[in-house]
């Protein structure tokens, strides 16, 4: 029989919306855990005081430096005693998810028992940071939670100036416009940086995400201090049945209105069938038995609009890889940045072709552990230094794709350029 549930006269308020609440979740958890209550008696005081109540401090496993994140009571009484003695420790546990985010439901159900057992049973699927967050334990239940959590298969995240927990989408598994495989590469990357994930020793937090189709599922260019987001080389692949099917649904105002005219650099253009022009870079279609779509693939950006639109009788081509961006952050210092292009097309079909990833990645991390300011990201180091320099430590030369909004600048000053192109071709011959 668990203590009995303090007054939660504003949290029931959060129950009475038309959308499931966590309150109610964490109730059922309180009618078996004295932990859970007291849980619910600090946040109600929160709510009363619009006040946290949390504090940081030390707690971890044996042999890591992080992935266990502290949380202390400051609700306390005149004789500096806990208010709700049975929550006044609610650690968490970041646990790092299988790449793609694939369970099935032995291993959720395993989970589960693993913190109703440890912890207070409250599990979020996922946390922003991408982990598993096993959230609400005490100092003594942090040890064997992980314990059996590690007997399971997975291991703990990254927390503090270190390598992040990575996040990779459903991809090839299940999705048509994967262009890589993300999981094998999300893999192959996190087990090569796994002492960089668990002992902190970086200025501050690098993240590394991984996103199948420019559709970037994960946000990575948004959110990755290093990107991998899957592309293509060649021309749009066209397939002229399911053209024809989807025009029979759809018709002439939304492919024109929804297709032709939302293109970002006007690379499609509707003609009649004896207008259309196949080339070496222009995919062509017919959609009915008057007209078709012509794609000049030199202007097309990848936006994947058109292939979401008509998936199936457009689609990503078949010279596939990944783009590499580097930088992407949310607000921090200097505002949100999103990932510059460092390597604007890389394979990554075997072994060989992820270990480059890897090396571009630990010579990106290296440089930053070295020149970054404390408590400064990857974008804002390169904001700083200038992406110039940042290119050439790593040894990438520059790119016209590296260019952030080409088509939007109407003059681009050329002087300097014949000096800068001798530069290039001097350290290509003595490389």
């Amino acid at each position: 029989m668990t203590k009995a549930m303090y007054p939660t006269p504003m949290l029931d308020q959060l129950e009475s919306g038309p959308w499931p609440s966590f309150v109610t979740g964490l109730k059922r958890l309180a009618e078996d855990k004295d932990y859970v209550v007291d849980l619910l008696g600090q946040l109600e005081l929160s709510y009363k005081t619009r006040k946290g109540y949390w504090k940081g401090g030390t707690v971890g496993v044996y042999g890591y430096g992080g992935g266990v994140i502290p949380r202390f009571t400051e609700a306390k009484d005149a004789d500096n005693k806990p208010l709700f003695p049975n929550a006044a420790e609610f650690h968490t546990l970041r646990v790092m998810p299988p790449a793609g985010m694939h369970y099935n439901t032995d291993i959720l159900r395993k989970m589960t028992d693993i913190w109703e057992k440890h912890g207070s049973g409250l599990i979020a699927f996922h946390g922003q940071s991408g982990d598993i967050m096993f959230q609400g334990a005490t100092s003594e239940g942090v040890q064997p939670a992980f314990d059996a959590i590690n007997e399971l298969g997975f291991d703990l995240g990254g927390a503090g100036p270190a390598v992040r927990t990575s996040m990779s989408c459903v991809g090839a598994a299940r999705c048509e416009q994967s262009c890589y495989d993300e999981a094998t590469a999300h893999r192959t990357v996190i087990n090569s940086f796994l002492d960089d994930i668990h002992r902190p020793s970086l200025p501050y937090k690098f993240k590394f995400k991984f996103s199948g189709c420019p559709n970037d599922c994960m946000n990575s260019i948004q959110r990755a201090d290093m990107a991998v987001i899957g592309t293509w080389r060649d021309n749009i692949r066209t397939d002229e049945a399911l053209a024809r099917k989807w025009f029979a649904k759809h018709g002439m105002n939304e492919l024109v209105n929804d297709v032709v005219a939302r293109c970002p650099t006007k690379a499609i253009r509707l003609k009649e069938l004896g207008e259309l022009e196949p080339g070496d870079s222009v995919s062509t279609v017919a959609v009915s038995d008057t007209h078709g779509l012509e794609i000049d693939n030199h202007d097309c950006v990848r936006c994947m609009h058109c292939i979401n639109v008509m998936t199936g009788a457009l689609a990503p081509g078949k010279d596939k890889g990944a783009t590499i961006l580097v930088g992407g952050k949310r607000t921090l210092k200097i505002g949100d940045l999103m990932g510059t292009v460092v390597v604007p097309f890389m394979k990554l079909e075997t072994d060989e072709d992820r270990a480059k990833l890897v090396e571009l990645g630990q010579q990106v991390i290296d440089f930053f552990a070295e020149n970054a300011l404390e408590h400064e990201r990857t974008g804002e180091m390169i904001e700083r230094i200038g992406i110039v320099n940042f290119l050439d430590a790593i040894g990438i030369e520059v790119d016209p794709s590296m260019v952030s909004s080409p088509r939007t600048n109407p003059y681009v000053r050329m002087d300097g350029w014949d000096e800068e192109v001798a530069k290039i071709n001097a350290r290509k011959q003595v490389a």
